[in-house]
């Protein structure tokens, strides 16, 4: 089906007749909003000329890999053309030697993990994220439970190809991690969810595969044990891949340690974690049921909360108080070795209700030195929520916007603070 009122609508051809251009349908909207058409380029250069063309006709571009996480942040102001990333795919050169790859940000997770594994190492990003593509995980600033030992994209992320939304192409970044130099872009671009460029390609540090893995779990439902417990395993020398809570809404938690190496070294390391824990702790070679997956069920609620590493019992505690005075179950589930989680609500939940609960932990989230910022939520709702709370330097966040695209071309209004 067509969306509403662009059925005769001319194509045009955005400046470069390679890239692939058709009507929108009512599938392509972006977190409610309709586009009027969808562009799939090619290549940078193909890309390039669309976003000049958008430019210099005042239309606004919302880029698109596999549309997993679309609906994440405020809707954009105004869609014109969805621009369709996923043939901007492949793996460009794979250095096995030097632990790089320059890939297609089009290219699927899944898939690079497969070309990669031929030659034994990884993209060491973990989780439920296989069926996303590599530009959207950058741009939405996605990472898995084995941040606490190699970091996040932004981490692992040394070189980007991108394209300005005036239509400029630029490189940052280089292909070997000690010749690096100059402005790191690609960080910059990292969780800026496409509202300053549009990534084409990427350059990856890369890890060998563990040739064996561990997890250690224990149930601990006393806040102030889990913070213990986390800070012990922290301060050892046993060197966690990932520190992982996965805490219900009844307030029964599963702490787990996941541990990498040689195999005998990790099955030594797994019994030092095992006393570190305590009695009830237990050393399994099978990953957990919930590793790295969200705590959301379709159509929920779903938020990041942020803590000071020292502060989660702070943090944990107030979410107690809050589902008490609000009546609303939060499921927490994520990174506790970093202090950072992601955590649900029931997609039933009033509006009036979601923002009481919202104000009660914001109120004091300077106790624990983090944030709470609604990352998706059901489209009657999300307009009338405060998703991202208090924001600081918000007006360099907005300078950099205006250095990077001054006719907000690119997915205007998606970011915090309406940028």
């Amino acid at each position: 089906m067509m969306v509403p009122g662009q059925r005769d609508q001319p194509i045009p051809s955005f400046g470069d007749r390679a890239t692939e251009v058709r009507n929108a349908v009512l599938a392509d909207a972006v977190a409610g909003v309709a586009p009027r058409w969808v562009a799939t380029p090619h290549s940078t250069k193909e890309v390039a000329s669309v976003l000049k063309a958008a430019n210099e006709q005042g239309l606004a571009v919302v880029a698109r890999g596999t549309a997993r996480r679309l609906s994440w942040g405020q809707p954009p102001n105004r869609v014109d053309i969805v621009l369709d990333t996923t043939s901007l795919s492949g793996v460009i050169e794979h250095v096995a030697g030097d632990l790089v790859v320059a890939v297609g940000a089009g290219t699927r997770l899944d898939e690079l993990q497969s070309v990669l594994a031929r030659a034994g190492q990884r993209l060491a990003l973990d989780g439920e994220h296989g069926d996303s593509t590599i530009g959207g995980l950058i741009a939405n600033a996605v990472s898995g439970p084995s941040r606490l030992l190699y970091g996040t994209l932004r981490d692992l992320l040394i070189g980007v190809t991108f394209v300005r939304g005036d239509g400029v192409i630029a490189k940052a970044g280089g292909k070997v991690v000690k010749n690096v130099a100059g402005y790191d872009i690609g960080k910059l671009l990292h969780g800026s969810w496409g509202t300053l460029a549009v990534i084409t390609e990427a350059i990856l540090r890369l890890h060998p595969v563990p040739p064996a893995q561990r997890w250690v779990t224990i149930q601990v439902d006393d806040p102030s044990r889990t913070g213990e417990l986390v800070q012990r395993v922290l301060h050892s020398q046993l060197v966690p891949t990932a520190i992982e809570l996965d805490r219900t809404p009844s307030g029964s938690s599963l702490l787990t340690v996941m541990l990498e190496g040689i195999e005998a070294g990790v099955r030594t390391r797994a019994d030092s974690v095992s006393i570190l824990l305590g009695n009830g702790a237990v050393s399994s070679e099978s990953q957990p049921d919930m590793w790295g997956k969200p705590p959301a069920a379709a159509g929920d609620y779903l938020l990041r909360l942020t803590t000071e590493v020292a502060a989660l019992p702070l943090l944990l505690d107030a979410v107690t108080e809050a589902s008490g005075a609000t009546g609303l179950p939060m499921h927490i589930r994520g990174s506790v070795g970093v202090g950072s989680m992601l955590a649900s609500l029931p997609s039933d939940a009033s509006s009036d209700k979601i923002g009481a609960f919202l104000d009660t932990l914001r109120r004091k989230s300077n106790r624990w030195g983090g944030t709470v910022v609604v990352l998706d939520a059901p489209l009657p709702v999300v307009r009338s929520i405060d998703t991202w709370g208090p924001v600081q330097a918000l007006d360099l966040m907005r300078s950099v916007k205006v250095g990077f695209d001054p006719a907000r071309v690119l997915s205007p209004g998606r970011f915090v603070g309406g940028i």
